[in-house]
This record gives structure tokens, sequence and C-alpha cells, in this order.
């Protein structure tokens, strides 16, 4: 139980600080647990969350980083921009 909060507030703390401000939107927060939350528990499973570094675990993992994940993160980058 507690691990899947940490891993959901990992989730979260992968998008940008101004998307963070405004509040993910539901439909993306949802995207980014579905296909990233597998990524997060395989490529960074001793990652804490909070200051970026989840998010740059699953950079430094991209290759390894599954599809939808990546399109998720991309389609999240695009909406915020």
């Amino acid at each position: 139980m507690m691990r899947n909060l940490l891993l959901a507030i990992a989730v979260v703390s992968v998008l940008p600080v101004s998307a963070r401000a405004a509040g993910p939107d539901p439909a993306e927060a949802a995207a980014l647990q579905k296909y990233c939350m597998p990524d997060i528990q395989r490529l960074c499973p001793n990652v804490p969350p909070g200051g970026g570094r989840i998010k740059g675990c699953l950079m430094s993992n991209k290759d390894q980083m599954s599809v939808g994940c990546a399109k998720a993160l991309q389609a999240l980058k695009k909406s915020r921009s």
C-alpha cells in the first residue's frame, strides 16, 4: 500500500513544475500512471520521489523505457507547450 502511494507520487513528480502548479489533467495523470508506473517500478525501483529524480531516472533509461510511457510523456510535453 505505501509503495503504491509512493509510486503514484513519483508519477506525478514526472510532470513539469508548471503542470503540477495547474494540476495535472486527470486523463494525462491516468495515462502516466497506466503506462509509466511499470517502467518506474522496473527501471527506478530505488529512486526516491521528488526533486525530479524519477524523471531523471526515466530519461537516463529512455532506451529501455516502454513505448507507452514514452508516448505518454511526449503527449504531456506537447500539451504543456
